[in-house]
């Protein structure tokens, strides 16, 4: 082994174990996941689909006990879960600014499947700006990795080599890929779910399904395809608004509507009080109307 190679060795040994004191083991009713420190008196931020019920939640920590832990809350829409577990003193890591992370940097998978911290090896492949999840939720930036999923992967925390953390490892935001939500969404993610117990966002009461329109009305709707409206609940702003099932959303707040998540992605906090115009196809004609959008929470 040269004495580059062993120095690099030698540091990345150092890393694992100055930053594996705050990576946490998460027990649930599933299969151990992992969760990283976000403040000494016990915060835990963890990987929400890894999190089944909410009752007999355990933490395990890096001295090797385990303590109780209780979920303050999640959003599945960034994968993000918060626990609050009956211990403090713990180790927080010092979090990077995501923009300084690039393509083709080494990078640190830590994680706590079991009693003691395990550790891989790989680069970073992507490295994204502001992207909206499947889910609908919003990511501030995020980093794509080459690191193997294993038993605690999700909720493990990702380092760069010089030993700050870059982000909370997940392979439930995006079928087949291995993402890190950084350290800005954590942030916004967590001191929400602190305050209210969950994130708010906006409220149509709808169920849509897309559909691709008859060909007659494509050039009139200025698209192919809508979401098809196949349920609104009672006393929802979609049914103060005079929505009726069977209205096929071309539009809303002047965005093209073609899969729900197009619409999931227009329903923020911000939106939340304001009144947003909507255009849609009503029995093969044009409409125009105005709906203000509620709010719900998760």
């Amino acid at each position: 082994m040269t004495d580059i190679a062993k120095g690099l060795s030698n540091e990345l040994a150092e890393i694992v174990e100055r930053r594996g004191s705050s990576v946490v083991r998460v027990e649930s009713s599933r299969m151990p996941g992992s969760g990283i420190v976000w403040s000494a008196e016990g915060v835990i931020v963890a990987a929400s689909h890894s999190i089944e019920g909410e009752d007999g939640i355990e933490v395990g920590l890096a001295d090797g006990a385990n303590v109780p832990a209780a979920l303050v809350g999640r959003d599945p829409s960034t994968d993000v879960a918060v626990l609050r577990a009956s211990t403090a003193g713990l180790s927080v890591p010092l979090w990077t600014d995501p923009a300084g992370v690039k393509v083709g940097n080494l990078v640190l998978g830590l994680s706590r499947p079991g009693r003691s911290v395990r550790a891989s090896l790989g680069i970073v492949s992507v490295r994204g700006e502001a992207w909206r999840a499947p889910s609908g939720g919003l990511l501030d930036q995020y980093v794509q990795t080459d690191l193997a999923r294993h038993p605690g992967f999700s909720g493990s925390l990702l380092v760069g080599v010089t030993g700050e953390a870059i982000g909370l490892n997940t392979a439930g935001l995006l079928r087949g890929a291995t993402l890190a939500i950084s350290g800005p969404t954590l942030r916004r993610v967590v001191e929400a779910l602190l305050t209210h117990g969950a994130v708010q966002r906006g409220f149509l009461g709808i169920g849509t399904y897309p559909v691709r329109l008859p060909a007659p009305l494509v050039k009139e709707a200025g698209q192919p395809a809508a979401l098809m409206l196949v349920s609104i609940e009672p006393g929802s702003p979609a049914d103060k608004a005079g929505l009726r099932l069977g209205d096929a959303l071309l539009t809303f707040a002047g965005q093209t509507l073609k899969h729900p998540s197009d619409l999931l992605g227009l329903l923020d906090a911000e939106r939340i009080g304001s009144e947003v115009a909507v255009r849609l196809l009503r029995s093969g004609e044009l409409r125009d109307l105005a709906l203000t959008v509620g709010a719900r929470n998760g």
